[in-house]
């Protein structure tokens, strides 16, 4: 594999000129690969112009909202790109979302279209798409094109919409800037070559996953797509399509690293590297990495929708520092700021505010929701203007500059006293040996404040017991963190982007 070079990245006003771009220098180059179909950059280019020439003949206006309702498929990407190089904003709903979801966003956005197909359709209630017109994505190609006067970098690009369990789902905002600013960080963080074969597993709904779809595209890489999520048939697309680059949030990783899967048992020659977001990678998990993964470069991230990614552990640290989230990343700026606004001390826990070119353009129709988490630079006195966003998650920052995650300041449990970080008590339970899976929860109680109960998914049915858990922690923990109960399931809910649903269980 070849170096990325400093000057390798594009240099694009808007997120749809980087594929036209690898149209142009490297057309025969497999973009992206959906079982044994494998599309060009070229054939990518072309199919996505045809698109957009559908959608502009449908009367979309630059600016008009774009929802994409399709599985992870070719025609997902193409319909991506179609709405951006329409000038449209798109509004990518994950494929797992049902009728009372996809109503919500597409009423929400106030799109225009919506781009689905057949067999999706049939799974939605009358009305779920609240009045916008319906198109399957059209196959075909548009050889000759006529770039279109388009808005600047700045405008909008795409609504991503959160995966909160209660309530309704915000869409977060985002520019061309703020995606272009994203894919040329990570790719160069990363050091994503052309000649990487990148596995997609997570959805693009997600910021996680369209991330790896727009640096496959920045750098002329080649995405694979990856519909099942199970360790068998992630295992066989790892070693078929020779993948050399994987991410993931801790639930996959924790099946994928898992004794009875595949890849623990074999080998993965071609994985230069894996990534971590979306949640605590736990340390025992980091070993249980090396074990199985010697040769694969591990990064550790920690990033919010509303700004893609803030940090990242480079791997060689991770062996010193496996609990660490790492630093920022580069041209961003991490704060760790106290509930009066003051820089923290070492070691001192506060809200992690981020400052860089990824900051979102705030809620979409929720100037509230805006105002509360988007807002002006915390030193404007120093002669900063820029805007930042308060992640709303509490972290620490040792001496040598390195980021430890606390937890949510609206997640941490008050038990006798004590605040208490429901991830810290899921890594401990996690490091038992005892469970595969682990999720806690705080009950009201009248005289601890809250009561912890821990939702476990036994790594052996047949031997597990609740008093050797338990014993465990009575042996591992403060008093005040020891769950009061544990409850057995069978497997824990997930939201719509895979992460643990920690609303989805009854206390």
């Amino acid at each position: 594999m070849t170096s990325i070079a400093e000057d390798f990245l594009p240099t694009t006003d808007r997120i749809e000129e980087s594929l036209l771009e690898q149209a142009g220098c490297s057309p025969h180059q497999a973009a992206v690969v959906e079982g044994d179909a494998v599309c060009t950059y070229r054939e990518l280019a072309a199919r996505t112009q045809h698109v957009a020439t559908q959608l502009l003949r449908r009367g979309l206006e630059p600016g008009d909202r774009v929802a994409i309702y399709l599985d992870k498929t070719t025609a997902s990407v193409v319909a991506l790109y179609g709405a951006w190089l329409a000038g449209g904003v798109a509004v990518p709903i994950n494929e797992g979302l049902r009728s009372r979801q996809v109503e919500h966003i597409v009423r929400d956005s106030g799109s225009r279209l919506f781009l689905s197909e057949p067999r999706k359709l049939t799974r939605l209630d009358e009305g779920a798409v609240a009045g916008a017109e319906v198109l399957e994505v059209p196959d075909g190609v548009e050889r000759a094109w006529t770039p279109l006067g388009q808005p600047g970098r700045h405008e909008p690009a795409a609504i991503l919409y959160t995966s909160g369990s209660t309530g309704r789902p915000k869409g977060i905002l985002l520019s061309h800037d703020n995606l272009i600013a994203g894919a040329r960080i990570v790719a160069r963080y990363l050091e994503i070559r052309p000649d990487e074969r990148i596995l997609s597993v997570l959805p693009f709904s997600f910021d996680y996953g369209l991330n790896q779809l727009l640096t496959a595209a920045a750098t002329g890489a080649t995405l694979v797509l990856q519909r099942s999520h199970l360790p068998a048939d992630i295992f066989r697309s790892l070693a078929r399509h020779e993948i050399t680059a994987l991410a993931g949030v801790p639930p996959l990783w924790l099946q994928l690293l898992g004794e009875r899967s595949p890849l623990s048992q074999a080998t993965a020659p071609h994985l230069r590297y894996i990534t971590n977001s979306g949640g605590v990678f736990p340390t025992e998990l980091v070993a249980r990495c090396r074990r199985v993964l010697p040769a694969t470069r591990l990064y550790l991230m920690y990033g919010l929708s509303e700004a893609f990614r803030s940090t990242y552990l480079p791997p060689e640290e991770v062996e010193r520092r496996p609990g660490s989230m790492g630093r920022a990343i580069p041209e961003t700026e991490i704060y760790v700021l106290d509930e009066h606004g003051r820089e923290c001390a070492p070691d001192e826990v506060g809200e992690l505010v981020h400052c860089g070119p990824t900051v979102a353009l705030g809620y979409w129709r929720n100037p509230e929701a805006t105002a509360a988490r988007f807002r002006e630079h915390p030193f404007a006195s120093r002669g900063r203007t820029e805007r930042v966003v308060y992640s709303g998650d509490l972290v620490r920052r040792d001496r040598d500059g390195f980021l430890y995650f606390v937890g949510r300041r609206d997640q941490l449990l008050k038990c006798h006293g004590f605040r208490v970080s429901p991830d810290e008590v899921e890594e401990t339970i996690f490091a038992s040996g005892l469970v595969a899976e682990v999720m806690v929860h705080g009950v009201p109680d009248p005289l601890s404040g809250q009561a912890i109960v821990a939702h476990v998914v036994p790594r052996d049915a047949s031997t597990f017991t609740e008093d050797e858990l338990l014993t465990y922690c009575r042996r591992t923990m403060p008093t005040y963190m020891v769950p009061r109960a544990v409850r057995l399931h069978a497997a824990l809910p997930r939201t719509a982007s895979g992460k643990l649903d920690r609303q989805g269980v009854a206390p």
